[in-house]
């Protein structure tokens, strides 16, 4: 077995809390590419796993990570905990960074474990927590003991939102729409797993991520909306049974566009079972698409293949968003170390505004779906097509 893991005067110490199941987890994720050097200021050092270390050890997905918490341990020195209660003392001139990527609905608590445990910077998966409140109280705890955080919006960084806004900005009248899609098949079974297993909903979860863009460059806030404009058409909320036997009412896809009162105007349109290419989209006042980036796009590609091939059976958006993970562990990690600003990384103050407009939105196109099928409930033949579209 090599030595203990410990970060050199050039890295910061970081601590992983909820690692998951291995090629499904993205804790997992986050802990190969940083095993693997691709963020050179961060040293993995200690990975917390409740579950697969206490109650779920014996069950589905124990067996892999018993497997891969052995080979992590002897290759690389890391330490494993059960709980952030049992980490050692941070060493003198450490500087030590939590990175949490558990249940949601955990990280108010594990906020307060990994500042009693000396981290001074955290990493925070979205969407931060269930509610606003929630967010804004872990907010108001952090600063208090001068702890920063920062938020894993990854899209921020995204080669693809970079590009599009940069052309969006050159040209007048233009339009700008993020497209978010997903793979999940387009049956009741698959989306009831999903709506399950990501029961905060669309908005708060697989869509979070371009709220958050919104907040962060085009000034959308609860207060500053003017107008919503649902696509009707195109948008679909269902209610379907999750494995458990309940059931779950989401969207399996949304369209909308948000207008501001500072006079920004910009579209998002998220589709469960899209595909595995999202992209952004650039259009002139009369709709006519003008430029186009996706993600993956060809360079993307060839290191999508590599690693299909390196982790066989992985959640396939580990692999197209790559990149952006490595930039934004990365860009916190020598936060943590040196205080520099992490540019383009989302703050607390960023989920805060993205969640706050998740908790307006959800209710708001729930109804406006709701009373466009009341409306269409005797469809004339020839919105029939509409019609059948907007009840799958």
């Amino acid at each position: 077995m090599v030595e203990v893991a410990k970060p050199t005067s050039n890295q910061a110490e970081v601590i992983l809390v909820g690692c998951g199941m291995p090629l499904r987890g993205m804790g997992w994720y986050h802990a190969v590419q940083m095993l693997g050097g691709e963020c050179p200021s961060a040293k993995l050092c200690h990975i917390v796993e409740p579950w697969f270390l206490g109650a779920g050890a014996s069950g589905p997905g124990g067996a892999e990570f018993a497997e891969f918490k052995n080979t992590t341990a002897e290759t690389h020195g890391v330490q494993f905990h059960s709980s952030v209660a049992d980490l050692p003392p941070v060493a003198d001139g450490v500087k030590r960074l939590a990175l949490i990527s558990g249940r949601t609905a955990d990280n108010p608590r594990l906020l307060n474990e990994v500042i009693a445990a000396g981290c001074g910077v955290v990493y925070l998966e979205k969407p931060g927590a269930p509610t606003v409140a929630e967010l804004k109280s872990m907010k108001e705890t952090a600063a208090n003991a001068n702890v920063s955080i920062c938020m894993g919006y990854n899209k921020n960084v995204c080669k693809y939102v970079r590009n599009a806004r940069e052309f969006a900005a050159n040209v007048d009248g233009s339009h700008v729409t993020f497209v978010s899609n997903n793979t999940y098949e387009n049956n009741a079974a698959s989306l009831g797993e999903c709506f399950e297993r990501n029961a905060e909903g669309m908005l708060k979860n697989m869509a979070i991520h371009e709220l958050a863009l919104l907040a962060s460059f085009y000034d959308v806030t609860v207060d500053n909306i003017d107008s919503v404009g649902v696509d009707e058409i195109f948008s679909s909320c269902q209610t379907l049974k999750g494995p458990s036997g309940k059931e779950f009412t989401d969207f399996d896809r949304v369209k909308f566009t948000i207008k501001t009162k500072t006079g920004k105007e910009v579209s998002v349109q998220a589709d469960r079972c899209g595909g595995d290419v999202s992209y952004a989209l650039v259009t002139d006042a009369d709709g006519n698409e003008l430029f186009r980036h996706s993600m993956p796009d060809e360079d993307d590609k060839a290191n999508v293949a590599v690693l299909e091939a390196k982790y066989p059976g992985a959640m396939p958006y580990f692999f197209s968003q790559d990149p952006d993970y490595v930039t934004v562990k990365e860009r916190v990690a020598k936060h943590a170390l040196t205080g520099e600003e992490a540019i383009d990384i989302a703050t607390i103050d960023i989920a805060i505004a993205a969640l706050s407009v998740a908790e307006y939105l959800t209710p708001l196109m729930k109804e406006k779906l709701s009373n466009e099928l009341k409306a269409t409930s005797l469809p004339s033949p020839t919105s029939v097509e509409n019609f059948e579209r907007l009840v799958q």
